[in-house]
């Protein structure tokens, strides 16, 4: 079975990610600036980087995957782990993690792996290491997000900040009821997405394959 539904909840024609508004305006206002300034140089350059904020904080439609029990990423980027652990370190159960790593090219609105209820979110003050490097999982500023499934299931999506990137931003609050596909935050200026679910679950990726947030299917519950 592959049934698809489109995007379920997007709220504005503007295909730009809401928490890029600011560093637009701020960008553009200096554009505008400088070129009434007669400063023509510094005016293109920050005109380059108006566009290219724009270009950055992109919020492209998705089409979601319904099928039975898939779990799809979270994020935008290139699969770099797939492994089993003995013990998840948000639930304590035996897991399967996927990292999945955004660099600064990649759209960075995050999204719901997989329909539930949210029972819990944890943040963790941290450091700024390479989001590639294995101890980012544990060493970096991060924010867990745990999802239950109908069944019983769980599922946990952790947004981790890179070595640009300082604003982890998440709309989400516990108890909140999620669709699989639904946009949920975003982190800013390149960052990576762990992934844990159940140990039981079928994984259809493997590292290396790059995945799109949404659309992509990192595997299926049992």
């Amino acid at each position: 079975m592959n049934d698809k539904k489109a995007d379920p909840d997007k709220r504005s024609a503007i295909p730009i990610a809401a928490p890029g508004y600011y560093f637009i305006l701020a960008a553009g206002f200096a554009t505008v600036v400088f070129a009434f300034a007669g400063t023509s140089i510094l005016a293109s350059v920050c005109f380059a980087v108006t566009l290219f904020i724009c270009w950055f904080f992109r919020d492209p439609e998705r089409v979601v995957p319904m099928d039975q029990g898939a779990v799809v990423s979270p994020a935008d980027g290139k699969v770099i782990i797939v492994e089993r652990l003995k013990e998840n370190p948000f639930t304590k159960e035996d897991c399967i993690k996927i990292s999945i790593f955004m660099n600064v090219f990649n759209v960075h609105v995050n999204r719901i792996p997989h329909e539930g209820k949210v029972t819990n979110i944890s943040y963790f003050p941290g450091k700024f290491f390479n989001a590639s490097f294995d101890k980012a999982s544990k060493e970096n500023e991060r924010n867990a997000v745990l999802i239950e499934t109908a069944s019983g299931k769980k599922i946990c999506a952790v947004q981790i900040a890179g070595l640009i990137a300082r604003r982890i931003i998440c709309r989400l609050k516990h108890g909140d009821v999620v669709k699989r596909g639904e946009r949920f935050g975003m982190i800013c200026f390149g960052s990576r997405l762990d992934v844990y679910m159940p140990a039981d679950s079928k994984i259809s990726v493997a590292v290396g394959n790059k995945i799109k947030a949404g659309s992509g299917i990192l595997g299926y519950l049992a």
